[in-house]
């Protein structure tokens, strides 16, 4: 319900802004964009023409609104967009971002048209964005907003506030970080424990200093299961000495989870793993297709060859063709989703290093049982459709597809398990990898065990 209550009001506010830009009402225009939320601006945006995007960003002021919009925004249409903006009208807009959103703005454009836009700023902000950009991608130090302030662990909770009063451009001030004379960070305090403390009390007296930090090189998935499993609202990020460098905070780490789970999905699909391939073109989309499907396209040849080894058994009883695409399906199915299952389970935690041989046996079992079943069901069916075949073929058919369920839940389960121990990204394994396997490996066990028993 809420979900279609959001498309209707983002199909009328899309409707509002073409009716708008049909008139050249300019004037309402701006209004208009003013107060939509840029979240909202930002996804109405992917239903606009390029000509139409331009038209209405020309309109933006050069805000803190435009600024979160740009943000919000898909990369691709960011690099559309400021493709022909003037650099001190781009400057303009994102001097009133913070400080990771900057360089995550200018990440997205050309190296050289960065350089210059950073020029275009202030002494102090371009050396923090020339730190923020020299960081790793998808780190914790890309992440981190650095307009953070601290507070000295030998002031009182009364002066804390009053402090705190004084800064209306703090980011996330749920937590207060006390630090020494040293400026290292010893300390955290909520902002809920400083309201309900004696004002006269100090606050190294009441600061909690089991700190949970990270490291401005520590990966953004790793941030978020941090973040994830300790239900932080901020996670402070330190340097070599303790010193605080700045915090990564809930919201960004909640376009981590998106942007991480995206990936893994298209990856695990086979589709490759850009997030934003819905917006790229054709020939761009089929290139980046074009290597996960030939490990298809030699899984297929390799099935293929198979089959045709064992041309004379098909050529005696035909109705062994009639199964191949039931075998090959089932295991196909069954191998994805135990690829799916401890790929996730990694994602969250839940595979546990050294825990690996119970689980590979656990799935054997779920695939023995899931095999049985359907081997029963389809040993009958071939029994009462095919009645001229020879008596075995249903015994073999049956004990086919439950080879190729427990094989398929086998490989399904080690070849992400197996990545993992080569530090490769295990959400690769599904989709083509195991796939290919399982078309290979069940063909060929469907055709020996029918060699066995049915004496061809």
């Amino acid at each position: 319900m809420r979900k279609e209550m959001f498309n209707h009001e983002i199909n009328i506010l899309r409707d509002t802004y073409r009716r708008l830009l049909r008139r050249n009402a300019k004037i309402n225009l701006i209004k208009l964009t003013g107060k939509t939320h840029p979240a909202d601006l930002a996804e109405v945006f992917r239903h606009f023409s390029t000509e139409e995007q331009i038209q209405i960003f020309s309109l933006m002021k050069e805000n803190e609104h435009a600024a979160e919009f740009l943000v919000e925004l898909d990369d691709a249409l960011v690099i559309e967009l400021l493709e022909n903006e003037s650099f001190d009208r781009i400057a303009s807009i994102i001097k009133k971002a913070p400080t990771n959103d900057q360089s995550g703005i200018l990440n997205i454009l050309a190296d050289e048209k960065a350089q210059s836009i950073i020029e275009l700023l202030n002494a102090d902000k371009q050396e923090e964005i020339a730190e923020i950009m020299g960081y790793p991608d998808d780190s914790a130090g890309t992440l981190m907003n650095t307009d953070v302030f601290t507070l000295h662990e030998s002031i009182t909770a009364g002066e804390a506030i009053k402090t705190l009063q004084d800064q209306e451009g703090a980011e996330m001030v749920f937590y207060l970080y006390i630090t020494d004379d040293d400026d290292r960070l010893v300390g955290v305090i909520s902002l809920r424990a400083l309201t309900t403390t004696p004002s006269s009390t100090k606050l190294k007296d009441i600061m909690i200093k089991n700190i949970h930090s990270i490291r401005p090189e520590t990966d953004q998935e790793d941030v978020a299961r941090i973040v994830a499993q300790y239900n932080f609202l901020a996670v402070p990020v330190l340097d070599s000495d303790s010193k605080l460098l700045g915090i990564v905070t809930v919201d960004d780490v909640v376009d981590v989870i998106r942007e991480e789970a995206t990936e893994d999905f298209l990856r695990m699909a086979g589709a490759g793993r850009d997030r934003e391939i819905l917006l790229k073109s054709s020939w761009e989309n089929a290139k980046a297709r074009l290597p996960w499907l030939f490990a298809s396209w030699i899984g297929g040849i390799g099935a293929a060859s198979i089959i045709g080894a064992f041309e004379n058994m098909l050529a005696n009883i035909v109705a062994l063709a009639a199964f191949i695409p039931v075998i090959l399906g089932m295991g196909g199915n069954i191998a994805t989703q135990s690829s799916t299952i401890i790929v996730r389970g990694m994602a969250t935690g839940r595979v546990n290093i050294g825990g690996e041989i119970k689980l590979i046996f656990k799935e054997i079992k779920v695939g023995l049982i899931l095999g049985s079943l359907y081997g029963i069901l389809l040993g009958i069916f071939a029994k009462f459709t095919f009645t001229n075949a020879p008596d075995y073929l249903g015994f073999v058919v049956g004990l086919s597809i439950c080879a190729s369920m427990v094989i398929a839940a086998t490989v399904g389960t080690i070849i992400p398990l197996i990545l993992r121990k080569l530090d490769i990204d295990p959400a690769i394994a599904t989709g083509p990898f195991v796939t290919t396997s399982i078309d290979i490996l069940g063909v060929l066990f469907y055709f020996l065990i029918a060699g066995i028993f049915l004496k061809i």
